[in-house]
């Protein structure tokens, strides 16, 4: 009974993680959408620094609290995944910039390869048939509701690289400082969020002068303007968060795979609320085609050598005396 019950505590936990990841996801999204397509507040990159700011208020007061104990990052380690942080930030700001919308959406997709290459190249891990195909599914699924127009020029090109890699990169390195330094979520983020906050919120109106045309400074601040980033700014301390908490319990694949449901969910939202137009029926194609693909990666990867990292252990000097060889269960890890 012990083993079923730790494992229906993990599933239940796993659910509860996701979950808080999709909520805050995708509230942050509809709530920037109308701060700036609805007020015209386009300044995203100050607004992410804002955001960290937040969380590091929140990573504050929760050591003071004593609910974050001290733990060591080292500061080459921290300046690596800041920089590929924002550079992931900055990289898809002008990659949507100087991109059609279409292009900007495969972009995107084309994470999901880069973290599996990453993984097989950095934690070995080895993917079945069923689970491979699982993410192709997923990618059609979302690239046919999502892409529409594409266009393609050289430095949106570059743009898109530089964002699909850093992304990529910044994601996997949440999974490797968890797992390398035996460090939590909340721990992570008391360690990146200011180091973050205060590198953004320096750039960021520089950033956003250069994309948009406009300054930060000189914007109207209306009661309503106020009122959303201050909403956003609460809702992104939630999202940061569950962000390291399903990498760290998960790996940057599954939650990239898993995270193309926010994509669904956002579509179907602004579909409710900001109405129909561009729902047809590839669309809804797309959606249902995307919905099968992550049930079925779900299914494959957590079945007996979906996705298991290869673990290689050198033989102690009492198996080599005794020509015992270690059985393919020892030398695989699931992940």
């Amino acid at each position: 009974m012990a083993p079923a019950s730790k494992a229906e505590r993990k599933a239940v936990l796993d659910a509860g993680a996701w979950m808080f990841n999709v909520v805050t996801s995708v509230g942050i999204i509809m709530v920037n959408k109308a701060l700036m397509a609805t007020h015209g507040f386009s300044f995203a990159t100050t607004l992410t620094g804002l955001h960290f700011a937040t969380t590091t208020l929140m990573t504050l007061v929760m050591k003071w609290l004593g609910h974050i104990q001290p733990s060591y990052l080292p500061f080459s380690e921290l300046v690596k995944f800041v920089f590929f942080a924002n550079l992931s930030i900055v990289g898809m700001n002008v990659s949507l910039m100087w991109n059609s919308v279409g292009f900007y959406q495969i972009a995107k997709l084309c994470i999901i390869p880069v973290l599996c290459l990453l993984e097989i190249i950095f934690d070995k891990v080895r993917y079945s048939r069923n689970t491979k195909l699982s993410i192709v599914l997923v990618l059609v699924g979302v690239a046919v509701c999502t892409v529409t127009d594409v266009s393609v020029n050289s430095k949106g090109l570059l743009a898109a690289i530089i964002a699909v890699w850093s992304t990529a990169l910044q994601q996997h390195y949440v999974h490797l400082l968890q797992r390398k330094y035996s460090l939590g979520s909340f721990n992570l983020l008391g360690h990146t969020a200011p180091a973050q906050a205060a590198s953004l919120l320096i750039l960021g109106p520089f950033v956003d002068l250069w994309l948009t045309n406009r300054r930060v400074d000189t914007f109207n601040y209306t009661t309503i303007v106020t009122f959303f980033i201050v909403l956003s700014c609460t809702i992104a301390v939630g999202t940061n968060l569950s962000q390291f908490i399903c990498i760290g319990r998960f790996t940057a694949v599954s939650f990239q795979v898993l995270g193309h449901m926010k994509t669904i969910l956002v579509l179907t939202l602004g579909f409710l609320f900001f109405g129909k137009e561009g729902l047809n029926f590839h669309v809804v194609l797309g959606m249902i085609l995307a919905v099968i693909g992550m049930i079925w990666y779900g299914n494959a990867s957590s079945k007996p050598g979906g996705k298991e990292r290869q673990v290689y252990s050198v033989p102690s000097e009492k198996t080599q005396k005794h020509g015992i060889l270690s059985s393919p269960s020892e030398l695989d890890q699931k992940v």
